[in-house]
């Protein structure tokens, strides 16, 4: 079945504040809670598989590594990850001068892999010749483009959500990011015990969560 949720227009949203509108709203979220709850536990749980994984071979790596590794394909990598940075920097680039809200994402993305550079030209070159130079690069331009791009992307986010405040009626201060809840049918539960609950019955639509009101926009 296609996803219905996504392909709603600005206008059809608007349109849920008239008369009949909050059944199509409520239909519409019914349709996609099932869903959606099914994606979040999926994504909770393989995250928290991976963390538990990672956590236990990053020990099995402290025990088992080498000091010195000669590798191989070392041009291969580092032209490879230079070339994803170069791919992010001109998408950045682009959402920046079409004024998209997928900037935020790619800052975020920009950020991570200005400071995996300079982590790893500083870890890979410590104790040879080119150090300094790896440093120097890492403190005066990657980091710095790094903090630069994250302050960006929180700037973006405060934006956003100061937004959605005004839009829901609200006139107080937007909390901190980690208290803010996701939207929609993903905003249901307080904790990992909810994972395996069901989305609650909303009386005016069947299987339908209360907190997926807040994506019908501000005329529900």
């Amino acid at each position: 079945m296609r996803e219905v949720w996504p392909v709603l227009e600005g206008a059809e949203l608007k349109r849920a504040g008239q008369p009949g509108g909050d059944r199509l709203a409520h239909t519409v979220a019914a349709m996609a809670g099932d869903r959606s709850s099914w994606r979040r536990r999926l994504l909770i749980a393989a995250a928290l598989a991976c963390a538990v994984g990672l956590a236990a071979w990053i020990g099995v790596l402290a025990v088992t590594l080498p000091w010195r590794y000669r590798a191989g394909g070392w041009s291969a990598a580092w032209v490879g990850f230079d070339a994803v940075l170069f791919l992010v920097f001109a998408v950045t680039a682009w959402a920046a001068w079409r004024r998209r809200q997928v900037l935020i994402l790619c800052l975020v993305v920009l950020a991570i892999l200005l400071c995996c550079d300079a982590w790893f030209d500083t870890t890979l070159d410590w104790g040879t010749p080119g150090f300094v130079d790896s440093l120097t690069l890492a403190l005066v331009v990657e980091l710095p483009l790094a903090v630069v791009a994250m302050i960006g992307a929180r700037r973006l986010l405060r934006l956003t959500f100061t937004r959605l405040h005004a839009l829901k009626g609200d006139s107080g201060p937007v909390p901190p990011f980690w208290k803010v809840p996701l939207f929609g049918d993903y905003s249901a539960g307080h904790g990992y015990r909810d994972l395996f609950r069901p989305p609650r019955a909303d009386p005016d639509g069947p299987g339908t969560d209360p907190a997926g009101r807040a994506a019908q926009g501000p005329g529900a």
